[in-house]
This record gives structure tokens, sequence and C-alpha cells, in this order.
């Protein structure tokens, strides 16, 4: 049956009524197990609006816990969000406030985009001395694990600088070199077997730890994070055959992208290579939760999936449709930063449950430390808040929710900062300091700006925003003197023309039947032991 994301989201508006009872827990701390997959949308998951996609394993994760409508991710793009998971801290905060590894400064004309703006500077790591999510657990008795994509910082700022003891394919970089089938290129995991999936090697590895693991007096902290399902967009063939024949069966239109002001944008789920990196994902999601099942964890094991930023929508791999919500990776509106947010916690009863509490990544940090009765600690993750009461069905104080991102996105995104508070996002641009209003309780696709007529709460809020800005001291971008809007326009211009074209002719390509990427992609891909 087709799931409509419209009727979920709705239908979240009442509180679930089902009664939060907590019951007797073992003596033994609970383990923790937290999920974060890479570029993954709102949208991407079937128990959050997809029919396309095939997701059974997180699917039956939701239906055990509690899914919330209004999550969000701490940024819409990767390494700011990341680090956000880690200290409990907004961007601006903690001063990661894009990918590490973007250009800024005079620098960025050096992409040749002719933008108005230079971005700032902007930390490229965090330091040893933060109290972060893994130190904590381990302050708590836990033994820490972490496995797959860090994009947090470089030596001195790597997995095992931040209190995780085990760090098995963390590293700066935050693409998979060599993509998604050994041979890898990654200094922090070995390669062992041509051809095997890196979803599934990561998969491999964590239910390894919590066999090694199984047994101990010391409960455990591990943080699995996919690489999936950032690019390159690689699949085996099988799935892409089987995707394939999904879209070909339920017909396709000619065109599948239409023009947004700066870049393409991808009209539907339709891309049959991305829909088999997503399902190779929730593969690899299962070996794991069979793995607890297995080891006879599952019971006494928190269970925690989410996303870094939206869907990519335009730019990269132009690879998902974030619909209903606006935009995607890169950008300001609902697809660049609402994620999936799914929380198990065995002996909850709020199983298979909407939650609409609005939500942020810095919220894990201090929501886990409380589910497992350690005590928070606020003067470190100093943004978060402990989401334990809303999983019991108990209304969390209103509290504003910030983003600064003082960059041009590689997906269409600009310059911007925002503030969500109650039923209003407010929106800042950079460039032309024009303001957006929406309340996305009723209007979650943002397509009727409000500012021009709720002025006293678009300028209440912008007042908020900035003052908050302030405060910790935020960088903000700054005319380029050397701004040819001419240039600008052209460049614009002549990318949409060039890229649109090739998007079509690539897409098209794929559907047709013995279609292959290249020479050697499947023949990565080797079948026996």
């Amino acid at each position: 049956m087709k799931r409509c994301f419209l009727a979920l989201f709705l239908s979240v508006g009442l509180f679930s009524c089902n009664k939060g009872k907590e019951s007797k827990q073992e003596q033994k701390k609970p383990n923790v197990l937290f999920i974060v997959a890479d570029d993954l949308g709102y949208s991407d998951l079937g128990c959050t609006g997809s029919d396309f996609y095939e997701t059974p394993n997180l699917d039956g994760l939701a239906d055990k816990g509690v899914r919330f409508s209004d999550g969000y991710a701490g940024c819409q793009v990767c390494s700011p969000s990341r680090v956000s998971l880690q200290t409990g801290q907004f961007p601006a905060r903690h001063g990661v406030t894009t990918w590490i590894g973007d250009a800024s400064g005079e620098d960025w004309r050096g992409y040749g985009q002719f933008s108005q703006l230079l971005p700032p500077e902007y930390e490229h790591g965090f330091s040893q001395s933060n109290l972060t999510w893994a130190k904590a657990m381990k302050k708590n008795g836990y033994k820490t694990f972490f496995a797959g994509k860090w994009h947090g910082g470089d030596v001195g700022s790597l997995p095992e600088d931040h209190g995780y003891d085990i760090n098995i394919g963390g590293w700066e970089v935050g693409s998979p070199k060599g993509g998604y089938f050994d041979p890898f290129i990654n200094p922090k995991m070995e390669n062992r077997k041509p051809g095997e999936n890196l979803s599934m090697r990561l998969a491999d590895e964590t239910v390894n730890f919590m066999r090694n693991h199984q047994g101990k007096e010391e409960p455990f902290f591990a943080f699995l994070s996919f690489y999936a399902v950032h690019g390159p967009i690689q699949t085996s063939q099988e799935k892409w055959a089987k995707y394939r024949e999904k879209v070909v069966k339920a017909g396709y239109e000619e065109e599948g992208f239409v023009e947004d002001p700066l870049l393409p944008r991808r009209k539907n789920q339709d891309h049959p290579v991305y829909a088999g990196l997503v399902e190779t994902m929730d593969d690899a999601v299962g070996v794991v939760l069979n793995g607890l099942k297995e080891l006879g964890l599952e019971e006494n094991t928190i269970v925690i999936f989410t996303s870094d930023n939206g869907g990519v929508s335009s730019g990269d791999g132009y690879s998902t449709s974030n619909a209903p919500l606006k935009g995607g990776k890169g950008q300001a509106y609902e697809g660049g930063v609402r994620v999936p947010y799914i929380i198990s916690v065995p002996w909850l009863d709020n199983k298979g449950s909407w939650n609409n509490t609005p939500a942020s990544g810095v919220d894990f940090f201090p929501t886990v430390l409380d589910l497992v009765g350690a005590p928070l600690e606020p003067q470190a993750h100093v943004d978060g808040v402990s989401l334990k009461p809303a999983l019991m069905n108990k209304e969390i104080k209103e509290r504003p929710l910030y983003w600064h991102y003082p960059h041009y996105g590689n997906q269409g995104g600009d310059p911007a900062s925002m503030v969500r508070q109650g039923k209003w996002k407010l929106m800042y641009f950079w460039e032309d300091g024009h303001l957006e209003l929406y309340d996305v309780t009723k209007d979650v696709g943002e397509q009727h700006d409000l500012a021009g007529q709720e002025v006293q709460v678009a300028n209440q809020l912008k007042t908020q925003l900035f003052d908050w800005l302030a405060s910790v001291n935020a960088k903000f971008p700054e005319k380029d003197p050397q701004y040819d809007d001419a240039k600008r326009q052209a460049y614009i211009k002549r990318r949409m023309r060039n890229t649109k074209a090739n998007l079509e002719k690539q897409r098209n390509a794929m559907y047709q039947e013995g279609w292959q990427p290249n020479k050697d992609w499947w023949g990565s891909m080797i079948i026996n032991d």
C-alpha cells in the first residue's frame, strides 16, 4: 500500500495515544547502538513515505520505537551536523560551519562560481578539550566503538581523539574513496575481500565488536556511521535491475528534472542505482539488528537511527526527491535539514508511535545519557535537551532551534541562517538580507512565505536569531569586492543548460535494458567466497 507522507505528517498533530510507561529494566546498564546514514532524505524510507525505495529493516525498527516527524539535522551539510552529534552544540557555537575541506575567504573564488559573497573561515576540526558524547559514555563505564564516516577533522580530531576506543573506517574524508566495493581506499580499514560491499563491511565490523564484547560487565556504545548513501551512487547489477523494472512498469516521465534558481532538481524518486544503494544500507542495518537478536542483546539495547542532512535532490548525484519537502542537501529549506528520526527503547511502551516535538541532532547526546541513567552534562551539550520525556509521551518545553550556514552549498544552497520557534521557521539569506517565514506545521512544503503578512513575528524572530548569533560569536560572509553580476548570471545560465541536458541523458540511459555505468563497475563485485 502506498504510504502517504502528508497523511502521516497530519496524523502526528495528535500526540500518540499510547501511554508511556517505563517497565522495570535489567540491572545491567543498557547498551546503545546509534546509526547515522549520510545524505539520506526524510522521504527516503518506506516508514516515512517512500513507495519506491524498499527499507524493511528500518521500517521494522520504526514499528518498535518512535518516529519524530519534526527531527532535524544540525546543518544542511555533513561535517557541521556530525560535529553537532558528537558535541551537542549547534555549528555556529563549535565553529565547524561547512564540510571540512570546503574553500573559504578569497580561496572561494577558485571555484569559479562568481558568487556575491566570500564565505568566512571555519574550524577544520574540534578541540580535544570538548567533553564529547563518547567521552561522556566512557566516563559512565561504557566501551566505545566507531565504524564508518567521520569527516570531523584529521589527525588530532579523529574518533580516537574524541573518546572512541575503537575506530574502523573513520578519517578526514567524507566520501567513500574507491567506491562501495573492496578494494577501499581507507587508511583506517584494511581491505579483506575483493568485491565486498562497504555498508555490509561496516555492519559486519559492528556485529563483531558486539560479539567480542558479549558477556563483559561494561556496556557498549556503538556508533555506526554509514558512508551510504553519499556519492558515488553505486549498487549491484541485481539491485539496479530490480528498481529499473519498477520504474519501467510504473511508467516514467520523459523529463526527470526541473529548473530551480541555481541547479536542476530531481522531480521524483526514480533513480534505480540510488534505490539499490538505499536498500543495501537497509540490508546492512538488518545485519546489525539481527546480530543484536542472535547475541541476546536486543532487549537491553537502545537503537537510534537518523541522517546527517537531507537528501540530494540537486547537485552531487542528483539522486532523490524529498517531496513534499522543499529543497535538499545544502539548502535552508526543510528538504535540506529535516531527516528521519527513529528511537527504539525496548522497555518503553511507545511502539510504532509518532511524535511531533521539534528535535535536533544536538539532542541525541543528552537523550542517551538520560536513557541510560547517566547524569547530564549541560556545560558540554549546551544546545541539546533530553528527548526522554517526549519518548514517554510528555511535553518538552518549547525552545528555539538554530542553524547557521554562511557558505554556498554544492547543491545550490545560498548562505543562510534560520531559527525554528514553535510552528514558525524563519530564514535570513545573507546575499540580500531577505527574510522568509513559514508555518511548517501547516505548510511543510514551504510554499507560502508569510514574512510579508506576519511582519511582527518575522522581525521578532530575526532579532532573536541575530542576538543568538552574536552570543556564540558566529562568523559571517562578506561581500566580494570583485563581484560581477553579469558574470554570475551567465555562469548560472550556462551551468543550468549543460547540466540539465546531461542529467536527462544519463537518467534515460539508466532505464535501458543492459545498461552499464562503465566497463568495470559490476565487475568489481565477486559473488563467490
